[in-house]
């Protein structure tokens, strides 16, 4: 007589035990954050640059009506990083669900021109731990034009009980894509992954557990480079996505407001999703039809329906990310006019948040856009204080240096690893190599080019 076992999800006992084990080091990490915010805050804010500014101010007075706004955005700012670190550190996973209560589950895989690497993606799914007569795969073509659409009817013939091929003859983009498995699709969880994103295995039943409280509407995933070990590009990329995961959506889950739950791995209520759909597929921004952001623009409707967005560390999911520089532009580009339009519609739906939420989200968005100005108002103020004194410059360089270490730090709860000096290397390659993309972006916010491959 055959036994009803249900096996239980990811095996966290080990885990728990790494955790415990690690948790000494974890706390002398957040003592040397804490004392390393405090002496720059002292020694860099109070010495280096603002003495130099104080001195400038004498010769320039117009430098007085740059220098309160930028202190109070100092203060702004740090006050959120002190809340930002606390809501990191309190921050723990949401627990998964297990074989017996695991919900029907449907995975959406886009994929445009993606060659090989789509066959790895819809791989990772089929062998993620999941009960099978409650996962389905939907693998959508967007009219790819090279041998993209080979690889799906190969994996459909490999996986047959799970595989739903789609086929579109002619690109759409990938909100149609998504929509046309969201129609078939008998899941109560939505799945979304990217073609160029490979799943590990416990990320399925860990991304579904959030969603058993029942005010949870969106979950995002924790994304790293797949491509990591293939130049210092993909490593700096890899630093600053732990970081902008492990530590910025750790602490927005903290209020239940993701703001984004990226395409490379996402889940989301299906009954949620369906009241939403035709409205999200008509998207319009400036009278133009949105062709490109749609994760942040799913999370914002989201939202609208009163819905929570949170982060589940124990998602994960690896990346194909840009190898050059070229790439690079190109997709944060994309990124950035998203950001723009989606920022500005997230003003109407923080209404319907509950009060706190609605402070903290509002607080959180305030200081973080404002960063904008202020970082460029700082630059032109370094470049002119430079024509009187040429050391300004070296005092900047190095108040990045010190700023970008510490910020780099976290990633050391994350990953026991030299590689966090990639992401001060970040810093100043954001610097020198990035900084006009978003003027530009937000200048040209309503192109309506994929910028992909």
């Amino acid at each position: 007589m055959a036994v009803d076992r249900c096996e239980v999800g990811p095996r966290l006992v080990g885990r728990d035990l790494e955790e415990s084990l690690r948790a000494p080091g974890d706390w002398l990490l957040y003592g040397a954050l804490l004392v390393g915010w405090l002496i720059l805050w002292r020694v860099h804010a109070h010495h280096v640059l603002l003495g130099a500014v104080a001195a400038a101010a004498q010769a320039h007075p117009w430098i007085h009506v740059l220098i309160p706004p930028s202190l109070l955005w100092l203060a702004m700012g740090t006050l959120l990083l002190l809340f930002r670190t606390l809501m990191w550190i309190r921050y723990r996973p949401f627990p998964p669900v297990d074989f017996c209560t695991a919900p029907p589950l449907t995975v959406v895989i886009p994929a445009y021109n993606e060659g090989p690497m789509v066959l790895q993606a819809i791989a990772s799914v089929v062998r993620a731990r999941y009960p099978r007569d409650r996962l389905e795969i939907f693998a959508v073509d967007d009219g790819s034009r090279d041998d993209t659409w080979n690889y799906i009817a190969e994996a459909a013939r490999r996986w047959p009980e799970l595989v739903r091929p789609i086929r579109f003859r002619k690109n759409r983009g990938k909100r149609a894509a998504l929509a046309a498995a969201f129609r078939r699709g008998r899941g109560e969880i939505f799945v979304t992954i990217d073609s160029d994103s490979v799943l590990e295995p416990e990320a399925l039943l860990a991304i579904a557990g959030p969603f058993r409280d029942p005010a949870v509407g969106a979950v995002a995933g924790k994304v790293g480079a797949y491509n990591r070990r293939r130049g210092w590009l993909p490593r700096m990329l890899h630093v600053r996505y732990i970081l902008s995961f492990d530590v910025l959506r750790a602490s927005e889950s903290a209020f239940g407001t993701v703001y984004c739950c990226p395409g490379a791995l996402s889940a989301y209520r299906a009954s949620a999703v369906r009241r939403v759909l035709p409205r999200w597929l008509r998207q319009t921004f400036l009278g133009c039809p949105c062709t490109y952001g749609e994760d942040r623009a799913l999370t914002n409707y989201i939202f609208e329906l009163g819905y929570h967005a949170v982060y589940q560390r124990a998602a994960v999911v690896h990346t194909l990310v840009p190898e050059d520089y070229r790439q690079l532009c190109r997709m944060f580009l994309r990124w950035d006019r998203s950001y723009v339009r989606e920022e500005l519609r997230f003003l109407k739906v923080v209404g319907k948040r509950p009060p706190l939420y609605r402070f903290l989200a509002l607080w959180d968005r305030l200081v973080t856009n404002l960063r904008y100005p202020v970082n460029y108002g700082t630059l032109l103020l370094v470049l002119l204080l430079a024509r009187q004194d040429p050391m300004t410059v070296l005092r900047f360089l190095v108040a990045v240096g010190l700023v970008s270490t510490l910020y780099a730090l976290y990633y050391l709860r994350s990953e026991r690893s030299l590689d966090f000096l990639y992401g001060v290397a970040y810093a100043y390659f954001s610097l020198f190599a990035l900084t006009w993309i978003f003027p530009y972006a937000a200048l040209t916010v309503r192109a309506r080019g994929w910028l992909t491959r």
